[in-house]
């Protein structure tokens, strides 16, 4: 009986669960691989001391088109879950052996509201290399409401992976979720004090920012980084010919040779960071923060640029 009675405690104390078909201590963390950055921001918040979360793509490469080396992938391969995007976000993960039991595709819930555009110039993106931004439109996120939808979809995988912490889970989703509802709502009520500013953005990303909230936004295929060549100003001088902006999105901090150059075309700069790879300084919050703010300067205060 003695000998019963200690197998039960030992396997109550080693008690083990299967976790996507990885065998997982209970008090174990789980390891959580996210393909973007406002993905593992959302499990980090969710999942508080539940789980080590981990984005491994390099500062400064765009995590859409980022190809991971083996090692990385083997990695990915051992995770007890890997939260995707959808959205085509990410394209390696389609052509490599990731354990279908263990994927969280965050954005299923709203596929059939992804937006499709035409196909674009194949051109260069810092580290990652030649891409092009045709076929599915990826930045889901930007649309605050979508957000709070993949990070439901996390909240559920989490759950499932660790049922005993369901409500510590529950918890930390409501408080995650009314930071993403407030600057939903925030942006809402910016963008419909003036729904017909017209505005420029340096780069296609900002499709479902602009659906979500009624943004009239026209979108060139240029870098921060580099200078337009004189094909690509003159492509947006035309559009500004027909599409008469005061101001434009950049997607990171321009060079100061296209704030000149596009202020004496009119058109003051600011920017709107998608904040798809980590920050250098604060968190996904803090950028979406700054954001709101500058879209508040942009709809408030047209005669002033906030990058002078």
């Amino acid at each position: 009986m003695q000998t019963v009675k200690r197998a039960a405690g030992l396997f109550a104390i080693v008690l083990v669960l299967v976790v996507g078909g990885r065998w997982a201590l209970a008090g174990d963390q789980l390891r959580v691989y996210a393909v973007n950055y406002p993905l593992a921001y959302f499990a980090e918040r969710i999942s508080g001391n539940l789980a080590t979360v981990i984005f491994p793509a390099p500062p400064g490469d765009d995590p859409a088109f980022w190809m991971p080396n083996d090692a990385t992938i083997a990695a990915y391969q051992t995770a007890d879950l890997i939260l995707l995007n959808g959205a085509d976000y990410a394209k390696w993960t389609a052509n490599v052996s990731l354990p279908r039991s263990r994927l969280v595709d965050t954005s299923r819930g709203f596929k059939d509201h992804y937006i499709q555009q035409p196909n674009m110039t194949t051109h260069s993106h810092g580290p990652s290399g030649q891409h092009s931004h045709g076929g599915t439109a990826f930045t889901t996120w930007l649309d605050l409401s979508q957000a709070v939808q993949q990070a439901e979809a996390i909240a559920r995988a989490i759950t499932r992976a660790r049922p005993d912490a369901k409500e510590q889970i529950a918890q930390n989703l409501v408080a995650l979720k009314s930071d993403l509802l407030n600057l939903d709502a925030r942006i809402a009520k910016i963008a419909v004090s003036n729904p017909d500013l017209p505005l420029m953005a340096s780069h296609p990303v900002y499709q479902y920012l602009t659906r979500r909230y009624g943004l009239n936004l026209r979108s060139v295929l240029w870098e921060p980084d580099t200078v337009p060549t004189n094909e690509q100003w003159a492509e947006f001088e035309r559009i500004l010919s027909e599409h008469p902006a005061k101001w434009m999105l950049w997607e990171g901090e321009p060079l100061k040779e296209n704030i000149d150059r596009v202020r004496a075309l009119g058109v003051q700069s600011v920017v709107f960071d998608p904040c798809a790879n980590r920050p250098a300084a604060g968190d996904f919050m803090s950028v979406m923060e700054r954001n709101v703010s500058s879209l508040e300067e942009v709809f408030n205060r047209p005669d002033r640029n906030p990058m002078r």
